[in-house]
């Protein structure tokens, strides 16, 4: 019904950058808040950022002055840049995103995630 899929992780040495972007596509009628969640392992899955389709932006700290959400509300694509990587950044990242449907008539919003994008950083 709603797929979404991410493109751009790699292996990058500290220091350097990337850019994620995921592209949301189905039948959608409009979409909410926009995110990317990143799962190292043996941690849980955490927020890296997340945007509302007004454009406002949050962002973990961790991440913050490093990290930029940005998106495409007529592509229904979000994406994240990511400067000055750290090894501490290595982990599977997650596209999220809130998506309204009309289902019967009725507009409801429901969930969705991507597959995961491996970001691996070297020392």
């Amino acid at each position: 019904q709603v797929q979404l899929v991410e493109s751009g992780g790699d292996l990058v040495q500290a220091g350097g950058s990337l850019e994620l972007s995921c592209a949301a596509s189905g039948s959608i009628f409009s979409i909410n808040t926009m995110a990317w969640y990143r799962q190292a392992p043996g941690k849980e899955r955490e927020l890296v950022a997340g945007i509302t389709s007004g454009g406002s932006t949050n962002y973990a700290d961790s991440v913050k002055g490093r990290f930029t959400i940005s998106r495409d509300n007529a592509k229904n694509t979000v994406h994240l840049q990511m400067n000055s990587l750290e090894p501490e950044d290595t982990a599977v990242y997650y596209c999220y995103a809130n998506v309204n449907l009309e289902r019967r008539g009725v507009v409801g919003s429901y969930q969705y995630w991507g597959q995961g994008t491996q970001v691996t950083v070297s020392s």
